[in-house]
């Protein structure tokens, strides 16, 4: 043993001897950079085993864990994420570039439908830019709000997506795309006739407006289903979004069940609406003006108790309170103002929380450092709305606007929940009428329920009404393909054979 350490010993004194002995420093210097080195080339095989999938690396990628966000309430369960669906092997056509217009639910039913129109035409849809310019001035970037990488992997089997254009279709390199609205309410016949055409000329092309620029009816089977999927699988809110948004949810059910009161009575709604009942004059002046300083607001001359009487204005707060008190909701329970800022404030609100005590909104229940970054960014706000209203136990419109619609819509694929549609042009009439006398509150009671008995959200044809689009039921309120059994829906009835998702029962929606 003694020979061995003196021979290893000299071994050690030969190799440095030649040589400049290292200082400690250099020793360590060298020891920090392998370490970096090494750290990198894990991570780059990490990331490589990641982007190829795990069973080029399964001993690495499958540790790496991946928690599913869930409310809190909801047991998580550790797993894999999904492993990504073979993309689609097609030749492009030219790149689809979309730049959504209006609020969040506005452009989240574009997105779903310009995902539809690229893959009718075999193109490369390019991540849709989101509105900036119109009264609510978000910043936010399709990043900002939906989860962009789940976005592209989820659809890759149906549609090819990217972030960007490519640099030689870029305006810095000189490139200038044909810009154009497509027209609205249009079938996959103009999209091949019409558009695909102009594709043999124009590499990119750039729909400036999306807004219903698809129809809710006539539509190929498998066309409709790819909408249903984008909306309700390809669209997630980003992580920030949805661990606040089930923060909420969370607080809310502790509390019991919770009614979501989406309150439309927004100082936009009430402008471009033209609608001031209940308005002082000042307050109908300073609405009027508001419409007048927006030109691409084509109607600026209106007459607020015309359009009420037509049903086209949202409740008033004082209105919702009584309807609320009608339609048999406990003065107890606790009721999310799903909106932004209510025109008049608190004073506004004065009657609808005397008759339900219990009323809060998102700033009363979440700290303001946690709502500190959503500030100024009125669609991640209508986010956190949106995913409270649609867990909420009953969600009540005031107005059937996009949101509305929308929710509706995500309301019936989660097993039908109760949803009260709100017929506004039968109850401007009953208000009126226990306003001025004519009707008891009991005798307002009972033909208030028997208004809605049957807009409860409960399984039902989408209404169809031929050259009407803007009439007839909208595809995103009650996309009925979404729960046909087969391939296609010539067998739906009224009620009856139409499952949800969840596997909802009809009978429980009225209980």
């Amino acid at each position: 043993m003694e020979v061995r350490s003196e021979n290893v010993q000299v071994r050690c004194d030969k190799l440095q001897a030649p040589g400049i002995p290292r200082t400690r420093l250099q020793v360590w210097f060298i020891r920090v950079c392998s370490s970096i080195l090494l750290w990198t080339c894990l991570v780059q095989l990490v990331a490589v085993g990641e982007l190829w999938h795990p069973k080029f690396f399964p001993n690495i990628t499958n540790k790496v864990p991946w928690i599913p966000l869930v409310p809190r309430h909801v047991d998580a369960v550790v797993q894999s994420p999904p492993p990504l669906v073979p993309p689609r092997n097609y030749t492009s056509n030219g790149f689809l570039k979309v730049s959504c217009n209006g609020g969040l639910n506005q452009m989240r039913a574009a997105i779903c439908d310009m995902v539809t129109v690229a893959r009718l035409l075999n193109l490369t849809l390019v991540v849709p830019e989101l509105d900036k310019t119109s009264f609510w001035a978000d910043p936010s970037n399709f990043e900002d709000i939906f989860n962009v990488r789940h976005f592209i992997d989820s659809l890759r089997d149906e549609v090819r997506i990217v972030r960007r254009l490519p640099k030689k279709y870029s305006r810095k390199y000189g490139y200038s795309p044909m810009e154009m609205p497509p027209v609205s309410w249009s079938n996959e016949k103009y999209y091949l006739q019409q558009i695909l055409p102009l594709f043999s000329k124009h590499k990119v092309l750039h729909f400036n407006r999306t807004d219903a620029r698809l129809a809710n009816n006539g539509i190929p089977f498998d066309l409709q289903k790819l909408r249903c999927r984008v909306n309700f699988q390809g669209l997630k809110f980003t992580p920030k979004i949805e661990t606040l948004g089930y923060e909420l949810v969370r607080i809310l059910q502790e509390k019991g069940p919770f009614v979501a009161l989406h309150l439309r009575y927004e100082m936009d709604m009430l402008a471009f609406s033209g609608c001031t009942h209940g308005c002082s004059m000042e307050e109908a002046e300073e609405l009027k003006r508001l419409r007048y300083a927006y030109p691409w607001w084509r109607e600026k001359e209106i007459v607020s108790e015309e359009r009420r009487s037509q049903g086209l204005c949202p409740l008033t707060p004082e209105e919702a309170a009584l309807v609320l008190q009608a339609l048999g909701i406990d003065k107890d329970t606790h009721i999310y103002i799903a909106a932004g800022e209510i025109y008049g404030g608190e004073k506004r609100l004065a009657a609808l929380r005397a008759a339900f005590p219990r009323i809060v909104r998102k700033e009363m229940l979440l700290d303001p450092a946690e709502l500190q970054l959503f500030q100024n960014h009125s669609s991640q706000m209508a986010a956190l709305d949106f995913m409270v209203s649609t867990a909420s136990d009953i969600f009540i419109p005031t107005y059937d606007g996009n949101m509305a619609k929308v929710v509706e819509g995500h309301r019936r694929y989660l097993g039908f929940k109760k949803s009260i549609l709100l017929d506004r042009k039968i109850l401007v009439g009953l208000l009126d009428m226990h306003h001025n006398g004519t009707l008891s509150f009991n005798e307002f009671t009972v033909a208030v329920r028997l208004a809605h008995e049957k807009r409860m959200g409960q399984p039902t044809r989408r209404r169809v009404i031929a050259d009407k689009p803007k009439e007839e039921d909208y595809f995103y309120a009650n996309p009925q393909e979404c729960f046909c059994e087969g391939t296609n829906c010539a067998d739906l009835p009224g009620y009856g054979n139409l499952s949800g998702i969840q596997g909802a029962k009809v009978s429980d929606l009225l209980s």
